[in-house]
This record gives C-alpha cells, sequence and structure tokens, in this order.
C-alpha cells in the first residue's frame, strides 16, 4: 500500500461528497467524523476563527473509499479504523504533507498502530492520553432513584452559565482552550435546543446533558457535566436519562456516547441506563507536533 493512496483537501464539501456513502455505513464507530462535519457544514468553517484550517482525507482504492480522517485545529487527528498497514500509510502521507500533528483519536487499535508508526517515521515520542469506550443505548433503565428536581432545555437565558460549564468542562477533560470560543459554542447548542438542564425545583441549574443533531441515524450523547461541589446526587443520571429518552423518541436509530475508561463511576452509571460497550478508542499525543 502506498502513501499516495490517501487524498488531502480542505474542502469540506469535497470531502463529504467523496466519503459520505462510507462514514454511513458504520454511524456508530463514525461518529465523530459524521457529528463534527455535520456541525462544519451547517455552521460554516469559520466557527474556527484565527485557528488553523481544518482538513480532511480519504484513502481510495479502485474507485472506493476504504478509510477517512480529519483534524480541526488545534484538536488531535481524528481517523477511522486502519489495518496497521493502512496506519503506515497514512503515517507516511501525513508525515509527506507537512501538516503538525499533536496526535490522533481513533479505534485503540488503529491510535495504536498509527502511533507507533508515526513515531517510527518522524522520531517524534507518542504518549497514550487516554483510553474510552464507545457505549450504544439498549433499553433505557432509570438508574436509581430519581433526584429532586425537573429537567427544562437551555435558552437564550441560560448562555452565561452553559459558556461557563462547557469552560469547566473542557479543562476537566483537557480539550485545547483556544479550541472554540465558549460562549460560540453555547450559542450553537442554544440553537438547535442541544443542551437539557437538570434543575432545582426553585430554577437553580445542578447539571446539563447535551445531544449532537442527528446525522444518519446516530445522535451522541455530549458532554455531560456536573460541577464538582454537587457531584454524587443523581443529577448527571436523570439528565443524562432524559436527554436518551428525548434522542430516541426523535427516531434515531442510535443513541451513542463515550465514556473515559479512567472513570469508573460514569461507566457504571451508563450501563445502569441501559448503554452498551460497542468498542474501545484512545488518544495518543505526539510529542513536538502543537500548532505554532
Amino acid at each position: 500500500m502506498h502513501s499516495d493512496d490517501w487524498h488531502l483537501t480542505d474542502d469540506l464539501d469535497a470531502f463529504l461528497t467523496r466519503a459520505r456513502d462510507f462514514l454511513h455505513s458504520r454511524p456508530a464507530l463514525h461518529t465523530v467524523p459524521l457529528t463534527v462535519t455535520e456541525s462544519l457544514r451547517t455552521r460554516g468553517m469559520q466557527v474556527y476563527g484565527d485557528a488553523a484550517a481544518p482538513y480532511f482525507g480519504v484513502l481510495e482504492r479502485d474507485g472506493e473509499v476504504q478509510a477517512a480522517y480529519f483534524r480541526t485545529p488545534p484538536h488531535s487527528l481524528v481517523v477511522t479504523p486502519l489495518t496497521p498497514e493502512e496506519a503506515d500509510s497514512l503515517a507516511a502521507h501525513l508525515a509527506g504533507v507537512g501538516h503538525p500533528l499533536p496526535g490522533v483519536t481513533g479505534e485503540h487499535t488503529t491510535a495504536a498502530a498509527l502511533a507507533d508508526a508515526w513515531e517510527r517515521r518522524t522520531g517524534a515520542p507518542a504518549t497514550l492520553r487516554e483510553r474510552q469506550r464507545l457505549y450504544r443505548l439498549g433499553e433505557l433503565t432509570e438508574p436509581g432513584p430519581v433526584p429532586e428536581g425537573r429537567p427544562r432545555i437551555a435558552g437564550a437565558a441560560d448562555r452565561a452559565q452553559l459558556a461557563c460549564w462547557y469552560d469547566e468542562f473542557a479543562q476537566a477533560v483537557g480539550e485545547p482552550r483556544a479550541s472554540q470560543d465558549p460562549g460560540e459554542w453555547a450559542d450553537a447548542r442554544i440553537a438547535y435546543g442541544g443542551i437539557t438542564l437538570w434543575e432545582s425545583l426553585d430554577g437553580t441549574p445542578l447539571s446539563m446533558a447535551g445531544v449532537t443533531p442527528q446525522v444518519a441515524g446516530q445522535i451522541r450523547v455530549a458532554p455531560v457535566y456536573t460541577p464538582s461541589h454537587l457531584r454524587g446526587r443523581g443529577y448527571a443520571g436523570a439528565v443524562t436519562t432524559e436527554v436518551s429518552r428525548a434522542a430516541r423518541a426523535t427516531g434515531a436509530a442510535e443513541v451513542l456516547l463515550f465514556t473515559d475508561l479512567a472513570n469508573p463511576t460514569s461507566n457504571a452509571l451508563y450501563q445502569r441506563i441501559g448503554y452498551r460497550a460497542v468498542a474501545d478508542f484512545a488518544v495518543y499525543d505526539f510529542e513536538g507536533g502543537a500548532d505554532s
């Protein structure tokens, strides 16, 4: 396999024309490429402001797309599942085009193979940062006693609260601070009713859960966040159950979410709600690959 089998573009429409059928063929495993490219398509590439422009690529053989990747700086590369040979050819392709590469996110064997190939080809050490698990909703079940309070879809009056919580969430999960303005993130979610709050009976927000817009029949729950001083009271379980129920009611074929495998509490919670494991993913950091 040759690195020339990979094709790079910064034209989102051209990428989607080429890759759409492939991405739709496995909507659960391809949930991140599907949801991110749909956001870029509907909101525009300017959402990334002064950051370097997103770019996209496909592996094509005999007129058929076999794999795809994309990157929205300053985030790591996101790649669909690859064989070891495909991972090696992608490392050669990416090293050849000369873009900085801070890391990779993908199905765990794919991410490990690409990290190894990148280190061999560039000399840049790769470090495993996070192990994730992708879950799919089965039979929805209340996780336990429902805490006092009620769900409510966030509106314009909640913008400051959502922006604050998004900033706290991003710091907690190690997301690059320059990736998106918290206020703009809140505006985008409010616009399509994408955040549900669990609030006290007096209207005080206690926890939030978001969902992505439906694309290729799948919706992903993200993010779920409760401020540290309010955790352990059942709010995250209650609001996640609510958004999962609402997502299923839209007719989505698959309702998905990711967890950090280092957090046994959240993994146990989502399984009690009815989520079942689909695949493991991993995030690797590459030394010296940050954007200038």
